[in-house]
């Protein structure tokens, strides 16, 4: 299967500290690719090198064949990004966000069909503020497919959200599967990661601690679940207990 993404031996430091420590994997065309780890585990920086945001110190990113720094023009039509509901503008409307999306790219999707398609007809006239949780989660997806992406990057997306809105996304990233995108997704919500992801990558202080289907994972901890197994290849579950 094609490789969309591929990541060989991230480095990146701040002074003296180490936020990504030789990070390598890749993700195959059609699949939902979970990168998992703890606050500090290394998640967001590895993203935002990968993204082009910041420069790494070493390694070599390829985006759909393309370096992430020298080529991140060209990237910008082809990858999709979920940005956290903070970054909205909340009196802002739904229809002038998602026309304001579109006017970044030249062949940007029909808004009009994505806003059917993720249940919020009858909310254009809405002020984001006023949308719900669960409501502003998939106008965050929503605009991170405007420009027709390969690839989608999407961060924490159900924090906050009640089951049955949580479970309401899944539906829509199955879709989202379903139709051939690609998707890299964090989250710290093992029941997600469950029943999304086809693999997964766990980080610890920057470093590779587990990688592989979710069945891989917990097999590999020699536990029942992801949950569990999660836990033993963090450390979180040794830290707690000292506590």
């Amino acid at each position: 299967m094609e490789s969309i993404l591929t990541v060989n031996g991230l480095r990146k430091s701040y002074g003296n500290f180490t936020a990504v420590d030789n990070l390598s994997f890749e993700v195959k065309k059609g699949e939902i690719f979970g990168l998992l780890g703890h606050n500090g585990a290394g998640k967001s920086t590895s993203i935002e090198c990968i993204l082009g945001v910041k420069v790494p110190d070493g390694g070599d990113i390829k985006i759909l064949g393309m370096n992430s720094v020298k080529d991140r023009k060209k990237l910008f039509e082809k990858v999709g990004v979920q940005f956290q509901e903070s970054n909205y503008q909340t009196k802002i409307k739904v229809d002038e966000i998602c026309k304001v999306t579109s006017s970044f790219y030249k062949n940007p999707v029909d808004w009009r069909k994505l806003i059917v398609t993720f249940g919020l007809s009858g909310k254009e006239k809405s002020l984001v503020y006023d949308l719900s949780g669960g409501e502003r989660q998939r106008l965050s997806v929503l605009l991170a497919l405007i420009p027709k992406p390969e690839l989608v990057f999407l961060d924490e997306l159900t924090t906050g959200l009640d089951a049955k809105a949580r479970r309401d996304i899944w539906k829509y990233l199955k879709m989202l599967k379903d139709n051939g995108l690609t998707i890299v997704l964090t989250s710290h919500y093992m029941d997600e990661v469950e029943a999304l992801c086809d693999r997964i990558h766990i980080l610890k202080k920057g470093k590779t601690v587990a990688e592989g289907s979710v069945s891989d994972v917990i097999s590999g901890a020699s536990c029942n679940n992801l949950e569990d197994a999660y836990l033993y290849y963090s450390g979180e579950e040794i830290e707690n207990e000292s506590i």
